[in-house]
């Protein structure tokens, strides 16, 4: 438990850096947000006013404090170009992206542990040469690539969907909503699962080369349920770091295959909002995306030290 919970402290001391650094990197860059907001009619009685009712005026780490702590209830500061509260804007985004994600993230586990296995299991047979082939070449395929390509083939071709016409909203058509997701989900974990396959095929590999299968395939055990039950536990450590990295990974190119599809995600939000200098609303997002990152990291080890308690921080219990 004391791993654990020093994991957790570890998380939440990361996040407040984060937030901090994130917070005064876009409060030095922006300007004067109340003259922004005021455009042409900015004057000095109306910018003083609107610095007034923003707390503008009030130091800058008590306006971080009062900004951190509006994570916690929901008041993430106001829009500079919608003058509408960050979270009615990011509400609505959020559900979207992290469905991609997880939809992706799914989509890798799901497929390339079974198939990392049957691939080390037969190495060295006569498709294995095409196989890794075939692996490198999808590992190099980005998802944008291949999130236009699906585009063209099943949208616009096929019409198995509409690319860039309109969202559908979860609430109404779940169905259909899971269904768009579907291609930009795939396209995401292409490359990310070539790469998973690659790394339990020679993790395996490795496993099975060292002395305690040796010893127990020579003492009559079988060479798969020596693999199931002994090799792939120790083969998974590794893979499940990468994992943890690729969950964290997919939120990031979600941001590109968003603007491919015209998914109505966080990706397309931040990227407008960017342009359009924002920044209330990318520094929500920069440090909603920096949780997530963080968060599958922990995650990962502690689903790492579950698998090899050897994993655990001074042995601690």
């Amino acid at each position: 438990m004391r791993y654990a919970a020093r994991k957790l402290g570890t998380l939440l001391i990361t996040m407040v850096i984060v937030s901090l650094f994130a917070f005064l990197a876009f409060s030095l860059i922006t300007g004067d947000p109340a003259t922004k907001m005021l455009g042409t009619e900015a004057t000095p009685e109306k910018v003083a006013a609107l610095r007034e009712q923003l707390g503008l005026n009030r130091p800058l780490l008590t306006r971080y404090f009062l900004w951190l702590g509006g994570f916690f209830t929901g008041n993430l500061g106001t829009s500079y170009s919608y003058s509408m509260p960050v979270a009615s804007l990011i509400a609505p985004k959020l559900p979207v992206t992290l469905t991609l994600s997880l939809m992706s993230f799914v989509l890798i586990a799901a497929i390339s542990i079974p198939l990392g296995v049957r691939s080390a299991r037969r190495a060295e047979g006569r498709l294995d040469a095409v196989c890794t082939a075939v692996n490198q070449l999808l590992m190099a395929v980005p998802p944008f690539f291949s999130g236009i390509l699906f585009s063209w083939v099943f949208g616009v071709l096929l019409r198995w969907f509409q690319p860039g016409g309109q969202f559908p909203s979860f609430s109404r058509e779940p169905g259909k909503f899971l269904w768009y997701l579907l291609f930009p989900a795939v396209s995401i974990a292409i490359p990310r699962i070539a790469m998973t396959i690659r790394m339990l095929r020679s993790t395996i590999l490795r496993e099975m080369n060292r002395e305690y299968v040796r010893t127990a395939i020579s003492r009559g055990n079988d060479r798969a349920g020596v693999l199931r039950r002994h090799v792939l536990k120790n083969a998974m450590v590794p893979v499940v770091a990468f994992l943890a990295q690729t969950m964290a990974e997919v939120i990031a190119g979600s941001v590109v295959v968003e603007q491919v599809f015209g998914v109505a995600g966080l990706g397309r939000l931040l990227l407008g909002s960017i342009s359009n200098r924002d920044w209330p609303v990318v520094q929500a997002i920069v440090v909603i995306l920096a949780f997530w990152v963080v968060l599958a990291t922990t995650l990962g080890d502690l689903l790492s030290q579950r698998i090899d308690p050897r994993l655990r921080l001074g042995g601690a219990s």
